[in-house]
Parts: C-alpha cells; structure tokens; sequence
C-alpha cells in the first residue's frame, strides 16, 4: 500500500495535494468539495491589508459623524451589524470551514506592513486556524530604497508575527531577490514553518479603447511549475522550514517532479479552476501510478532524491547547464496544433 503522507507545518497530511489560496474556498461547500475529492488541507482566500484599513476607516466614521452637533452622541457605539465587515466575516468563515470539514484550515493573509498583521494573526489564531500563510505582495517602487532595506522588511515582517501567534506560519515569497537562498535562509531563521514558492504578481494589461489600465488575472500553466522546481531543488536541506509549491501545478507528473526535486506540498488552484474540483483525484491517481510503476513505497521515500544536494549532476540547477540548453535542439519543446 503506497503512503503518500507528508508533513507541512507540522500537521500530518493524507497526501501532498493541498488547495492554494483561490475564489474555490470562498464557499463552505466547495471546501467538503475540496475535501471529498482529495484535498489533504485548504488555504483559505487572502484577507487583504487594505480591508483590515478600511474595517477602521468605517469604524472611525460611524464613531465620530455628529459628534460635532451631539455632546450625547460621543458615547454613542453602533451595533456590529450595522458594519459588518468584510475582515470580521473573513474570522466566521475559518470559524465555519473549521466546523464543515476533517482537514487543516490554512488562514492566508496579503499585505505588506508590520502592524497590519499582527493584530489580525492573533484573531486568526483564536478562530481557529490551524496556521497562517503569510503571502507578502509588495512591488517596491521606491527609488531611495534599497535592497538591504526590502529584504530587512520581510525578515521583521516574519519575526513579527511568529511572536504573536503560536500556530505555524508559512511565507509565500517572490523569486525576485539578487540572492534567493540567501534571502530564504534569513526567513528561516528569522522562525517560518514554511517557504511557498512563489507568489505570482499581478500585472496589469492596457485597454486600447479605454486607454486604461485594467486587470486581467491569468490562470497559471504548467511551465510555470519549472521555476519553484528549480528553487526549492536548491534549497531542499539547505532550510529547515518546510517546502510547498505552487504555481503551474496541473497534473500528476508536475506533482512527481516537485516531490523529486524536494517538495513537501504541492498547491493546486489553476488546474482545479479550469478543470473542477473533482481533477484533483486523478492526479492523486496519476501520482500513485507512477510510483507503482517506479516502485517507490511512499511520498518520503521520494522526497528529494534528486534535489541539488543529491542529485548525480547538482550543476544542472546552475550556469553548467544553460550552455547545453540554449544550444541543443534535443530538448525545445516546439508547439503543437
């Protein structure tokens, strides 16, 4: 019997196969979904900073307006139910999803500042979250600023709110360091469960007739997946902290590779979003073949026997490798019609 448990933040998982942050765990019933069809733990959709900013900015508002005119009206306070916010509604659904279903509950909270976490990952923690998933989405326009400093931001960013909870925390990181290992070695000590390779950015397109800039998200593909490949091959037994990837994870053979390469979790969100839910169980399917058919017993067994440090060729996660590989026509994946 093929054993595909794995730990992540230490929590035990049926399997690698874990739902990343997307529009699916909006809704209780795409969560049982989620479960029912394989899913070992769920990432919640991200909580943004700029809710947690506008949660405040409504409050002051129905605190102060008529103080002015009313000395009676400052010990005025307005029912909850006539602000019921977006961040408050975000703390009831882990509340509800933790109550719906067996497995993890991951929170995932988007911002950038110090402050806008801490505060929110405590009440994260008491609505029962099993952990947090830290996704730090910030595109540095600052000229002055420099990359110590950027860097420095994230590494207070993690100390921070690993003082202020005692669940595990994870780190969805960007590729865009001069030095990645570097930077992911500082994240580690600095105390993260996890590293989540990687965050995609959003971009933004042109309208030609509106000549506006409007947004237009696109569901990830599989070429995506090589660059997490690459990363986490790099850093497996480099870091203490857990590995997930994410990002162009489509099928079973994605899911085989990232394991290879040192992967603790594979996240999936395009391939559910194109294909449903229930996609998820042939690539559990797909996985489990393979390993049969390779006779692999189990997920650990698999687990970066050909990461950098234990690969027969480490030079072909560098420089070593790009010779061949922009000369020799043998491995161009031309398109199809």
């Amino acid at each position: 019997m093929l054993d595909l448990t794995t730990k992540y933040l230490g929590l035990q998982l049926r399997t690698p196969l874990v739902a990343s942050a997307s529009p699916l765990s909006q809704d209780l019933s795409s969560i049982r979904q989620l479960e029912d069809a394989g899913a070992s733990a769920v990432v919640l959709y991200s909580l943004f900073e700029e809710q947690l900013k506008q949660e405040g900015l409504e409050l002051d508002h129905y605190l102060s307006e008529g103080t002015e005119s009313f000395a009676e009206s400052l010990t005025y306070f307005p029912e909850q139910k006539e602000f019921h916010l977006g961040p408050d509604d975000y703390l009831e659904h882990v509340r509800k999803a933790k109550a719906a279903v067996q497995i993890p509950i991951i929170a995932s909270l988007n911002g950038t500042s110090v402050g806008g976490w801490i505060q929110y990952a405590t009440q994260l923690e008491e609505a029962g979250a099993d952990a947090i998933e830290c996704n730090i989405y910030w595109i540095v326009t600052d000229p002055n600023m420099s990359s110590a400093e950027v860097e420095q931001h994230y590494v207070d960013i993690v100390q921070a709110v690993k003082t202020a909870v005692h669940i595990p925390v994870a780190i969805k990181l960007s590729p865009f360091f001069t030095n990645f290992v570097n930077m992911a070695k500082r994240i580690d000590e600095a105390g993260a469960d996890a590293l989540v390779l990687f965050n995609r950015f959003y971009q933004p397109d042109v309208d030609l007739e509106t000549l506006e800039l409007v947004p237009r998200v696109l569901l990830s593909t599989p070429q995506a997946m090589r660059l997490p490949l690459t990363w986490i091959g790099i850093l497996r037994g480099r870091v203490k902290a857990a590995l997930a990837a994410t990002s162009g994870i489509h099928g079973a053979e994605d899911v085989v590779k990232l394991l290879l390469v040192g992967a603790d979790v594979t996240m999936l969100c395009s391939t559910l979003m194109r294909n449903g839910i229930n996609h998820l169980r042939s690539i559990e399917q797909g996985v489990r073949r393979w390993m049969e058919s390779h006779e692999y017993e189990s997920a650990t067994q698999l687990r970066g026997g050909m990461s950098q440090l234990r690969c027969a060729d480490p030079a072909a996660f560098e420089r070593a490798q790009y010779m061949r590989a922009v000369k020799g026509p043998q491995h161009v994946a031309l398109p199809t019609r």
